[in-house]
């Protein structure tokens, strides 16, 4: 053991370089406390764990062959860095992975000069390190890029766009393929998987290196019999086995490598740094390694809420939320209509579609991570007489804006966008929040966007959908509908409201307003709570929109009346949102003679990390916080 390790490897870890001298025992020792640790994280603040639990020894291998952070690490996504924030001195900050004023679940420049790029999105790593890699180039510097890309990440295009990029000389970029779940190299027998064996051998690389050592020493031709060697071996092996897709695109290709085995590992990552072009290394590791019950259920601990570490997650099938009830939508949806077909981007579980894809399978499709593959696809769908559903979470569809005006909207083509985990998303963090849509599909053609806070407004508005047949968004949050009661609203065509003073709540008689608060969405418990605190000293309406764009702003402005204050609460971006489109409507109408507008809406969309509690917080969206905004801003009248 290293001297100074006493308690255990994991807390004497303090960077990279510790990791250096440690023995092949030590490590298999400390992938072992680094599992538990992540494990007992994760099960604690929630996170993506099957990936992190695979990936310990291939990111103890890159960590001990590299020079990190002078050799940069890119990690697709970023999801599966949680060893390599352990092995790079953030151990101690680790119990708060996920949490408000903790760190990120992903990588994060801001975070340490060891996270060389920030993501959380799929397909972006090969770009980022190429272009890492060549400015590494332009600068003289002889420093490596490693990016490190999940198999899964393989479906989404922008991979195979860097990919054709990857070709020039000299250049120290080395992908390494972690390869847990398919297969990507065509499966040619076994001399195909003995040739396999030899060539990531040490003894293979040592004799490979002794000859061309050797050769290179013979006067006047040595150079020449290394190159003319190495022509023979390509010669050879092309005859034998087929090239695999890497090898067609110019890119040097070793593995598949046991990504377990961490003298494999290493061996091959020196040979890939021998390479005078670009290496793509081939890593298989497993799923959830180390937990028996995540390797058995990979998909299951993904992405995971906490858990108790001796059950594991009990799938409790009675969980009802807005997901769960999507699902049901587009079941009973398809029963009826044999032309609805289901869309998902690699999020079956996630979307709520499980169901769906077993009683209507020929009518699903998972495209993988291809977002703008799956809305053009569902184009297509709707050109030939199709009601084409596609299910992606908010944060995602930013990739797809393209897509939607040009092929939905300017071709008239109907479409429903079923946008989950929309507003603010706890524990992913700054590239996860579903705050942006309402902003950048409002001004999309045609569109029309509903935001349901309810099961039964979310029942309506895809039964309207379906009705219309055009480019719909119905958007909704992560979890659960709110609970408070909902009694006294009166429905309107898109919106509803309810009058609150301090005679009874529910009103008789409509009342005169001296605030009129507007919003959407999840967020509008969190006003009615806030109308509980002023209704004593101030008569409310409450207007709540279940179709947020186009807004019928007649109908809107002759329920605002001419109060005092009019209150837009929107849990999205305040730049281009509902509420200040609503608050241009206003100020634009000659007639409207309201007194002051006030927007509470999300100033700083870069939030990190934390609970929706601490969000929300940070956003003044408590309901104590809307109370004191409402009566700061009458006081000031």
């Amino acid at each position: 053991m290293m001297k100074g390790f006493k308690l255990t490897l994991l807390n004497n870890v303090l960077s990279p370089q510790d990791l250096k001298d440690l023995s092949y025992s030590d490590l298999n020792e400390l992938a072992g406390e680094i599992r538990n640790k992540i494990l007992e994280t994760v099960s604690k603040n929630g996170g993506h764990l099957a990936s992190n639990l695979g990936i310990v020894e291939t990111t103890l291998a890159i960590h001990r062959i590299f020079n990190n952070p002078e050799d940069q690490i890119v990690f697709d996504v970023g999801h599966q860095c949680y060893a390599h924030k352990l092995v790079t001195g953030r151990q101690h900050e680790f119990p708060t992975l996920r949490q408000w004023n903790g760190i990120s679940g992903f990588t994060n420049r801001k975070e340490s000069d060891w996270d060389a790029f920030g993501a959380g999105h799929s397909g972006t790593s090969i770009s980022a390190a190429l272009g890492l890699a060549m400015a590494n180039q332009l600068d003289g510097k002889e420093n490596y890029v490693i990016a490190v890309v999940g198999d899964g990440s393989f479906t989404n295009g922008m991979i195979y766009e860097a990919l054709n990029n990857c070709t020039r000389k000299d250049l120290r970029l080395i992908i390494l393929l972690n390869d847990n779940e398919m297969s990507i190299s065509e499966n040619v027998g076994g001399l195909s998987n003995h040739l396999s064996k030899i060539r990531n051998s040490q003894n293979y690389f040592n004799l490979k290196h002794h000859t061309q050592s050797f050769l290179h020493k013979i006067p006047i031709i040595g150079d020449g019999l290394v190159e003319g060697t190495r022509s023979i071996k390509k010669h050879v092996k092309k005859r034998l086995v087929s090239e695999n897709f890497f090898e067609h695109l110019g890119l040097d290709y070793l593995g598949p490598v046991d990504g377990c085995d961490l003298k494999k590992l290493e061996s091959v990552l020196s040979e890939a740094k021998s390479k005078r072009n670009c290496c793509l290394v081939h890593v298989h590791t497993v799923k959830g390694k180390g937990y028996q019950p995540a390797e058995e259920h990979p998909e299951m601990y993904h992405s995971s809420g906490a858990f108790d570490m001796a059950k594991g997650i009990e799938k409790n099938n009675a969980d009802i939320n807005f997901s769960s009830v999507f699902g049901d939508i587009m079941v009973a949806a398809a029963n009826t209509n044999a032309s609805v077909c289901a869309i998902t981007a690699a999020m079956t579980g996630g979307t709520g579609l499980d169901r769906f894809s077993q009683v209507h399978p020929k009518r699903f499709y998972d495209v993988g991570i291809a977002e703008e593959h799956a809305v053009t696809f569902g184009t297509g769908l709707s050109a030939n007489g199709k009601t084409p559903v596609c299910a992606i979470y908010s944060t995602f569809v930013q990739r797809v804006y393209d897509q939607l005006i040009h092929d939905a909207a300017i071709q008239k083509l109907p479409l429903i966008m079923a946008l989950d985990r929309c507003g603010l998303v706890p524990g992913d963090g700054i590239t996860h929040q579903g705050i942006y849509d309402c902003t950048y599909l409002s001004s999309i053609p045609g569109i029309e966007i509903f935001s349901p806070e309810t099961y039964d407004e979310m029942r309506t508005s895809f039964d309207q959908a379906f009705i219309d047949k055009k480019l719909t968004v119905i958007r909704y949050p992560k979890g659960a509908q709110q609970q408070y009661d909902r009694s006294g609203f009166t429905a309107c065509d898109g919106l509803s409201y309810q009058d609150f003073s301090n005679d009874n709540q529910e009103q008789m008689e409509p009342i005169n307003p001296e605030v009129v608060i507007i919003t959407y969405g999840r967020i509008t418990s969190n006003a009615y709570e806030a109308i509980q605190l002023i209704k004593e000293q101030h008569p409310v309406r409450l207007i709540k929109l279940v179709k947020v764009y186009p807004f019928d702003a007649e109908q809107i402005m002759a329920l605002v009346g001419n109060p005092r204050l009019v209150y837009i609460l929107e849990e999205g971006i305040r730049s281009g949102g509902i509420g200040e489109k609503l608050a241009a409507t206003f100020a634009q109408n000659e007639t409207m003679k309201t007194g002051k507008i006030r927007i509470q809406a999300i100033e700083n969309p870069l939030m990190e990390q934390g609970d929706l509690t601490s969000l929300y917080d940070y956003c003044g969206f408590l309901p104590d916080q809307i109370a004191a905004h409402i009566t700061g801003f009458l006081g000031d009248a």
